[in-house]
Order: C-alpha cells, then sequence, then structure tokens
C-alpha cells in the first residue's frame, strides 16, 4: 500500500479504518515510529508481535481495535516504551495474555492502562520498589 511508502514516518494513527484481516507488512514499514494509535478498526487482526520492526517505538495506544499475541512481545522495546494504553475494544475483549510483570524493568514506561485484558496475569502484591520505575 501507499502508506508503507512512508518509511521515515514518526506518527501514526489509524482511526475508524475499514481495514479487514491481517497486515503484518503494513508496520514491517516504519522503522523510525515512535508513536502507534489504532482507534475503532474493529475488523483489524492485529497482534504484539508486529511491533518488533518498529525499534523507537514509545506510545503505544489501542481503543476499539482488537489485539492478540502475547505482553512478552513488547520486550523487544523494553528500551524505548514510554506509554501503553490499550483500552476497550469494540467487540468481546482483547486475546492478549501473558505476565503483567513482564514489563516491570521497563525503564522509561510513565503510563500504563489496560483494559479488558482478561488473560493478562499478575499480581500487584508482587510489584517489588524497584518494579516499574518510572510509573507515574
Amino acid at each position: 500500500g501507499i502508506v508503507s511508502n512512508f518509511t521515515k514516518l514518526i506518527d501514526l494513527t489509524i482511526w475508524a479504518a475499514p481495514l479487514n484481516g491481517r497486515y503484518p507488512i503494513l508496520f514491517n514499514s516504519f522503522p523510525l515510529l515512535e508513536s502507534l494509535k489504532i482507534s475503532n478498526c474493529g475488523c483489524l487482526i492485529w497482534h504484539l508481535d508486529y511491533l518488533v520492526s518498529c525499534p523507537v517505538l514509545k506510545e503505544l495506544y489501542c481503543e476499539g481495535t482488537p489485539m492478540q499475541g502475547n505482553i512478552n512481545c513488547l520486550r523487544v522495546l523494553k528500551d524505548t516504551l514510554e506509554s501503553i494504553s490499550i483500552g476497550e475494544t469494540l467487540v468481546g475483549t482483547h486475546m492478549i495474555e501473558g505476565n503483567l510483570m513482564d514489563l516491570a524493568d521497563f525503564p522509561h514506561l510513565k503510563d500504563l492502562f489496560m483494559f479488558t485484558v482478561d488473560r493478562v496475569k499478575g499480581d500487584i502484591r508482587d510489584i517489588g520498589e524497584n518494579d516499574f520505575p518510572m510509573l507515574e
């Protein structure tokens, strides 16, 4: 697609786009992407492992679009990710699994919001004083 020609793109917002299916190649095209916002794309099949090709991503925002994958996939962004916001989906819940503590050592993570991520496990009583060092 024409969007993938913008290889120097830093900020990408996809809102209410009539995307239906999987588009992993789309996300392989933005090595400089720092901010990704996906909203209200209910038919998009979106996997966390697509982010492996966005090595400098700082902000991930998703609402109204179901996400899939293991939260551990975000570890490739450990040194850059500052904000994670996963809001409601239009239908059902996110198919994200894993352990919340997989994000505990992200040195720049300031904001963390997850809604309807029933398969992500973790107990806030397990959070130590050195975990989530920048979380506000």
